[in-house]
């Protein structure tokens, strides 16, 4: 089931790609051909006659979206199926967005990985237009990739961007995240690596796929068990011949009817359970105890949430989040309001402590004055001296009550000071409560300071090992060394041998001016007797008559081209061989 406002988000993407001149109008063919973009991705029966009929005294001039909003709410999102797919719904609206706004190349990322971030960024974003991603929900899925990708990030960098993004009101556009996700600037990963991980975020927020692996699964008809790709969602649990999900094999429909339950060890399988519905049950094998337990529970969760009526978990953890985020803005405004309050009540205090002390200075003036007129005039009527002090008498007595009236009175402003103190202790009292929350944040930072001296002490072993390794890298190299010798050795007896090559080489060469010599005696003596032949086949062996033979490549030796046989020439090689042999044992 498909929310309104999340379809809404994608149409305005590709509303507002239409808008060329950013005033919120498009004209009306392009909103036809959006309309039956969106009837056709939909599987909704487009009706032209009805767009026309909405704004038929508007057919001169551009299309606002305020009178497309009507139009589309009655002839599409109220139409709208249960079963349509929302990943090609999405992709006609990315389609239509994406190549005015941003370019893929520049980035780590390919476009469809884009996409995907697109469409959780209309996920998490705020149901507001135009749209755009608050920080608490960039941290969430920045940490959801993090976690999907199986790697760590750059805290400090991170910090650093938050801070950047205070100037821009703590949030981002859909084509600034999908930049900052496509440089990599928290990560030190390669392509293929941000790709999965954002496959796999998207799998799980916006596909809903809670769980997926493979398992076995027997099957109905012929009793066999098959392995199957299972996939989890909120209401269903469907089974692929391979991950890939191409051939959907069936579908586990889950109501609040449904029941998942373990079963023995039974026909030669292990780590069984069976899901029972109202029409069928299905029976199941897991690898291991571990994941059977964790396919039931996350099974049983899915039954639970049908059954009390929830959403989806992602949407129930978002929708919790905006509550939070929203109680704590109210707070915020509340305690706001009363500093505002406290504020103002503390200046009117002030006000009325001020005007008493002039009060209070206006009759210490006053008397001041009294006094001075009656000693100027204690002078002239000294025969009206009693009448006089008399009257001071009753004079002094009234500004003694004036002073005590006016005592009280400070007397009670004093008391609305202390009242207004005991509401700054109680002011004090929250401030050191969010003092203690901060220091409760510090001792967090702490511990995470305490992981990274203990991966940092880990690294030390790492170097310790590393030593370890050089130092057999050392004495591999000094046994390098010793071959080293040990060919330079035989090289020496190598050379030596070339010496005993040259001298035999020589030889060779006295060999084959004897071989001359004999040729020409034997051209003269051909035409004499057998005897002198197997003479000269006898001298050493160095000269043979030359026969008929094989039309083969002349043979090369030492001794001289073609000179010997096959035969004789092994037996020469033997005999130096014998000879060199006892010329190194002799040394």
């Amino acid at each position: 089931m498909w929310f309104r406002g999340e379809l809404l988000k994608s149409i305005w993407h590709a509303f507002t790609a239409l808008d060329e001149d950013h005033r919120g109008k498009v004209s009306k063919s392009q909103l036809k051909v959006l309309s039956h973009n969106l009837c056709t991705v939909m599987k909704i029966p487009h009706d032209p006659v009805a767009l026309e009929e909405q704004f038929k005294d508007d057919d001169d001039g551009p299309l606002a979206n305020q009178g497309y909003m009507p139009y589309l709410n009655t002839f599409i999102l109220d139409k709208v199926p249960k079963d349509f797919d929302v990943v090609e719904f999405n992709k006609m609206c990315w389609t239509l967005c994406y190549k005015k706004n941003i370019c893929t190349k520049n980035l780590l990322i390919f476009d469809d990985d884009a996409f995907k971030v697109w469409c959780i960024f209309n996920f998490l974003s705020e149901d507001k237009y135009p749209l755009v991603i608050i920080l608490e929900e960039i941290e969430y899925f920045l940490l959801k990739l993090t976690e999907a990708m199986a790697s760590g990030w750059n805290v400090e960098k991170f910090t650093d961007y938050k801070l950047q993004l205070h100037a821009k009101n703590n949030c981002l556009t859909v084509w600034e995240l999908i930049e900052v996700v496509g440089i990599s600037h928290f990560w030190q990963v390669n392509r293929q690596t941000l790709s999965m991980g954002i496959n796999e975020v998207f799998q799980e927020l916006i596909l809903d796929v809670l769980k997926q692996g493979y398992m076995m699964k027997k099957g109905h008809k012929r009793k066999n068990w098959t392995e199957r790709w299972f996939v989890l969602r909120p209401s269903s649990l469907s089974y692929y011949v391979c991950e890939d999900l191409v051939e959907l094999k069936g579908e586990i429909i889950l109501d609040q009817n449904c029941c998942v339950e373990s079963l023995p060890d039974k026909e030669g399988k292990k780590c069984l359970f069976i899901i029972k519905c109202a029409d069928k049950t299905f029976e199941i094998s897991a690898s291991d105890k571990k994941k059977k337990q964790e396919w039931i529970q996350a099974i049983q969760s899915c039954i639970q949430v049908l059954r009390l009526g929830l959403l989806s978990p992602h949407r129930e953890a978002r929708l919790r989040r905006r509550e939070l985020r929203q109680r704590q803005q109210d707070d915020g405004e509340d305690l706001a309001e009363r500093m505002k309050e406290l504020q103002a009540a503390n200046e009117n205090k002030q006000m009325q402590l001020e005007a008493m002390r002039k009060e209070m200075e206006e009759a210490v003036a006053k008397a001041s004055v009294e006094e001075h007129r009656r000693m100027q005039t204690q002078s002239d009527l000294q025969d009206r001296y009693k009448l006089d002090l008399e009257r001071e008498k009753m004079i002094r007595q009234q500004m003694e009550e004036q002073v005590a009236q006016k005592s009280s009175e400070l007397e009670q402003h004093l008391q609305r000071v202390r009242e207004l103190e005991d509401m700054y202790h109680r002011l004090e009292e929250a401030l050191e409560d969010e003092r203690q929350a901060k220091q409760d944040e510090e001792d967090m930072r702490k511990l995470q300071a305490r992981l990274l001296e203990d991966e940092a002490a880990k690294r030390a072993e790492l170097e310790q090992i590393h030593l370890q390794q050089q130092r057999a890298l050392s004495q591999t190299e000094a046994e390098k060394q010793e071959l080293v010798a040990e060919q330079l050795a035989k090289e020496r007896d190598l050379q030596a041998a070339m010496l005993q090559l040259d001298q035999l080489e020589k030889e060779r060469r006295g060999a084959l001016e004897d071989y001359e010599k004999v040729t020409r005696k034997l051209e003269r003596a051909t035409h004499k007797t057998k005897t002198w032949k197997d003479k000269v086949e006898k001298h050493e062996g160095l000269v043979r008559l030359i026969q008929p033979g094989d039309k083969a490549p002349q043979r090369i030796t030492n001794w001289g081209p073609a000179s010997f046989t096959d035969i004789e020439l092994e037996l020469r090689k033997k005999l130096w061989q014998e000879s060199k042999n006892q010329g190194a044992q002799a040394q």
